[in-house]
């Protein structure tokens, strides 16, 4: 609880209580009978209450005795009849035990509204104007309704957060009628009273449980469409987060990510003052912004390198494709907008459409830095994670560049205290079942596809883009296979492939099930990359096996956090007669330091090697597979290589 709070709880208290005491310190009952007969009715209704709309407070129909009383009573009376019903509320069906404070801000607030309009309707000054009693009742009416229902409305504004207006119009101005229709019955009851005695005005009694059904009638309506609307909220709360999990089935990296963008998102969306609809839309984005990665070939999205310029153009239709998508749902905010627009950028070089400054959506504007800077400081396929203090600066050097300015000052001011609300949340973990083995179903009903007899696959010959030491490299492999072992093999070859194209060191995986296991290292890093053992599709390597592409100048890192100083890797399949058979990877302590014509050349070892690799022992080679080399190139069986564009 605030300061603010219990200051004001203090204050209220404070002032209800000393107004109490000093009433009924002259309490004096003119009609004893009338008055007890009175009291006792309006204890026993005050235990009719009803639960106010959107917060969590109840209000009770004794303000009916309440108005009657500051009618025809004196204001010792009212105040001890109006006090009392407060406290039976708290004992009369309560689910729970009160607590103190509440009991005596309660009473004190009680005895505050009731002082305070007793004062009004009988003060001099307004007497003294021509005002028809049912003009002065409707005033004794709203000054009832406004002390009453503000000073409650303060407290829980103050304690939930919400703006003291949006609370008091919410939960209480539907109400004011009903105060209205309380001081007509008053007046009634007054007039029956003075001409026919107090017995007769008991018949208000019935008018009084009136009040109270068609209060219940309302209500119960308004529970009916907040419950509606809480259920359709839901409906579309299951749909994104069904839609996520379609992103997660992609690309499993990304589930942790969305739930952190949005937090940040939202919270900045907050303080740019975004209206509760477009909050709405940027909490739905956030999660969604990436649903068309699901267009995008799965090789693509988890290449733990960069990307071709084709894989690139490929990448680039997720927004189109996520904002088609969503456009089928039919939200009830501006979600589309968002997704397509996250990727444009401030200065209009972004895509799909090359938006600049204010023509991107607001949402998208926030979107773009937050999903920037989470992803920096976050694992991916390749590099790792930064500190979210350098990420923070990454991310500021492209203020009015890639980032609306205003968004990333925010971010700039709140990222520390963004993280630690982020990592707080509670997020229910939940995942797909994409890596089990459903052993059921022995084959498709239109049979399997049968399989063609495979030709023997032609003797390896370099193209004619090699050159002689390329050559002599794949006659050395075909020349040694049969003599010594598979680690002896890859020993010399290392010596002479480190001559031929030069690297700070390298390593030969060989895949055994579904782990790469180094056969060979040499070189800086030897002791890290001896121990190495990857998973298919994971890292760097892995991604390589497990797709069969290689990789040009790819982050050394995502194999191993201890690969320190290397800056820059190639990779190629080493391809056996039915799957890879491994992978040879070698590494540079300069960024991009590999060629395409690198690549190209490497991978003419490629099936040599997946050869050797494949085979459990060194076996002997007959001598009539050892092809010389001739002017004219006999052709592969299979392409050299799959990536052979820089990126």
């Amino acid at each position: 609880m605030s300061l603010k709070t219990k200051v004001f709880i203090s204050l209220v208290i404070a002032v209800g209580w000393v107004e109490l005491i000093g009433n009924l310190r002259v309490l004096r009952a003119g009609d004893l009978t009338g008055f007890l007969v009175y009291f006792g009715v309006a204890i026993l209704l005050s235990g009719l209450k009803l639960r106010l709309p959107g917060v969590s407070g109840t209000i009770s129909v004794c303000f009916l005795f309440v108005l009657i009383g500051i009618v025809s009573l004196s204001l010792p009376e009212v105040l001890l009849t109006g006090c009392a019903a407060v406290l039976v509320q708290y004992f009369w069906h309560s689910p729970k035990r009160p607590q103190l404070v509440q009991m005596l801000f309660n009473i004190g607030s009680a005895a505050f509204s009731i002082s305070a309009s007793y004062h009004v309707f009988h003060s001099v000054w307004l007497r003294r104007l021509p005002l028809e009693q049912a003009v002065l009742l409707a005033v004794l009416a709203f000054t009832y309704f406004v002390t009453t229902t503000i000073l409650v409305a303060a407290v829980i504004a103050f304690t939930e957060g919400k703006s003291l207006r949006a609370v008091w119009r919410a939960s209480y101005l539907w109400a004011l009628p009903y105060y209205l229709l309380g001081a007509a019955t008053a007046g009634v009851f007054e007039v029956a009273q003075r001409r026919l005695g107090w017995q007769t005005s008991m018949l208000v009694i019935p008018a009084v449980y009136l009040v109270y059904r068609s209060y219940r009638l309302y209500l119960d309506r308004l529970e009916d469409k907040r419950k509606h609307a809480e259920e359709t909220a839901a409906l579309h709360l299951r749909t994104i987060e069904s839609l996520a999990l379609a992103i997660e089935a992609k690309d499993h990296t990304t589930h942790d990510h969305l739930q952190r963008v949005q937090v940040y998102a939202v919270e900045i969306g907050k303080d740019l003052h975004l209206s509760e609809t477009d909050l709405q839309a940027v909490r739905a984005a956030s999660v969604l912004h990436d649903i068309g990665k699901i267009a995008v070939p799965e090789h693509i999205i988890c290449k733990p390198g960069k990307l071709t310029p084709e894989e690139f153009g490929k990448m680039k239709i997720h927004p189109v494709v996520g904002a088609e998508i969503l456009a089928r749902a039919q939200f009830p905010y501006p979600v589309v907008p968002i997704v397509r627009s996250h990727h444009e950028k401030w200065d209009g070089s972004g895509y799909p459409d090359g938006l600049k400054g204010a023509e991107i959506p607001i949402g998208a504007r926030i979107l773009s830095a937050v999903d920037c800077l989470d992803a920096l400081a976050s694992d991916r396929q390749y590099r790792r994670a930064l500190p979210l203090g350098k990420a923070m600066e990454m991310v500021a050097e492209q203020s009015g560049k890639a980032f609306d300015p205003a968004v990333v000052a925010l971010l700039q001011q709140r990222y520390v205290e963004l993280e630690q609300l982020a990592r707080s949340s509670q997020v229910e973990s939940f995942s797909l079942s994409t890596d089990i083995n459903v052993e059921r179903g022995a084959a498709p009903d239109a049979g399997f596809e049968e399989a063609a007899a495979q030709p023997p696959r032609p003797a390896v010959a370099a193209s004619s883009g090699t050159n002689a030491d390329w050559r002599g490299l794949i006659e050395l492999i075909h020349g040694l296979a049969g003599v010594l072992s598979r680690q002896e093999v890859l020993s010399i070859l290392a010596g002479r492939l480190q001559e031929v194209l030069p690297c700070d060191c390298l390593v030969f995986y060989a895949r055994h099930d579904s782990t790469l296991i180094p056969e060979y290292a040499t070189g800086t890093h030897i002791e890290t990359l001896s121990r190495l053992k990857i998973a298919m599709g994971h890292g760097l390597s892995g991604w390589v096996a497990a797709n069969g592409r290689s990789i040009l100048n790819g982050n050394p890192s995502v194999d191993s956090q201890s690969l320190i100083g290397l800056r820059s890797a190639l990779a190629i399949p080493l391809e056996g007669e039915e799957d890879v058979a491994g992978v040879l990877t070698l590494f540079r302590t300069k960024p991009d330091a590999f060629s395409a014509m690198d690549l190209l050349e490497l991978s003419a070892l490629g099936d040599a090697l997946g050869d050797l690799m494949e085979s459990g022992a060194a076996r002997p080679v007959p001598r009539q597979n050892v092809i010389a080399m001739s002017p004219q190139p006999i052709p592969r069986a299979r392409p050299v290589a799959r990536s052979l564009q820089p990126v």
